[in-house]
């Protein structure tokens, strides 16, 4: 196939209006939940270079974790807002542009692991990440039930391959399949961990018959994805402006179709649509037969996908005062690009589809 040239593929592009009938919330403390983790987190230490430590400050985690959890209670809430700090962190300064191989994050990942599965341990050579990661998994302990902490434990476990995978791709000078793409950014971007937390922030516990239940399984990996691919779309100017990276939806499809990206941006939101579409009919179907356990879980997911997109669209972490402005309908849209019942051609998500009912 041919490639699409370098300097078509850095084009910016404009910002595109979402489709997400979630309706909006956001917990009432949210300036307090970020001021706390904003001090908390330059305590840590995590990062050293000043530009850095200003971008992560302005951040507002507190807003991200209060628009995503609104139900939360207030200390595991805190730890949430914590934790998202940690990753941001880890992802810019260690994943996304620091050169890291898979070598080198392969090693810090695995110190990390081991300080979640057994807090008590201590290395001389932990980084502040992975020190900041032991204490936050010893604070969970008053909060989660040994259950919980091992669904989360292993959801890590989900998030750090996913990193080491992406740094492999990212020395690399081809981009993966779609099929690869997929599956590499819902581990990466950390939702795995993210949705781990939602029982434990909204203080309820859900069997583990029902979260290994293929539909609820299935409406998991499609919150990851949304979010993921949502980022792809209003991040993608602000990636190529500061480290010129094109491991993105839009430039794999660029790659996958042969087209220029403002064919493949087309393409990307139609998809987008189809999953957000997919993620409605089948969350409403587990919730005609859904305890409440179960329902708020599915509900804590809808509320991710929504307050995720209610954050970024304030963040000054993703403003390019330099990109192109965003369209006339503005950051949301009322109706689908692409509403069809169809799987994706993509094989690796394609069994989403086949949880619906046959009425769909």
């Amino acid at each position: 196939m041919t490639c699409v040239s370098e300097q078509t593929s850095a084009q910016q592009l404009p910002a595109v209006p979402f489709y997400c009938p979630v309706p909006p919330a956001r917990h009432p403390s949210v300036d307090t939940i970020n001021q706390v983790t904003v001090e908390w987190m330059l305590r840590q230490r995590l990062d050293t270079d000043e530009h850095q430590i200003e971008r992560l400050a302005v951040c507002d985690f507190g807003g991200l974790t209060a628009s995503t959890m609104p139900y939360g209670q207030w200390e595991p809430l805190l730890l949430m807002s914590k934790f998202h700090a940690v990753l941001f962190s880890l992802d810019d300064s260690v994943c996304d542009e620091s050169g890291a191989t898979a070598d080198l994050l392969a090693q810090e990942t695995s110190r990390i692991l081991r300080a979640l599965e057994a807090p008590a341990s201590h290395s001389p050579g932990d980084s502040p990440h992975t020190t900041a990661l032991r204490a936050l998994r010893k604070d969970l302990e008053r909060f989660a039930s040994p259950r919980q902490l091992r669904r989360w434990t292993d959801a890590m476990r989900v998030y750090t391959s996913g990193v080491v995978w992406e740094a492999s791709w990212r020395r690399s000078l081809e981009l993966p399949t779609l099929d690869d793409y997929v599956t590499l950014w819902m581990r990466s971007i950390g939702m795995a961990p993210s949705t781990a937390m939602i029982e434990i922030v909204g203080g309820f516990s859900v069997p583990d018959r029902d979260m290994e239940d293929p539909r609820v399984r299935a409406l998991t990996e499609i919150t990851w994805t949304l979010v993921s691919w949502d980022n792809d779309l209003y991040s993608r100017n602000k990636e190529l402006q500061r480290a010129d990276d094109n491991l993105n939806l839009i430039d794999v499809l660029c790659r996958e179709h042969d087209c220029d990206p403002a064919r493949a941006l087309v393409r990307a939101v139609a998809m987008r649509d189809r999953v957000m579409v997919l993620f409605e009919r089948l969350s409403a179907q587990v919730a005609k037969e859904a305890d409440a356990p179960l329902h708020q879980y599915v509900d804590g997911l809808g509320q991710f996908v929504r307050g995720h997109l209610d954050w970024a669209s304030a963040c000054p972490r993703y403003r390019v005062p330099s990109g192109p402005k965003a369209t006339p309908g503005g950051w949301w849209k009322q109706h689908p690009a692409d509403d069809s019942a169809k799987p994706l051609p993509i094989p690796t998500i394609a069994w989403w589809w086949d949880q619906l009912e046959p009425a769909h």
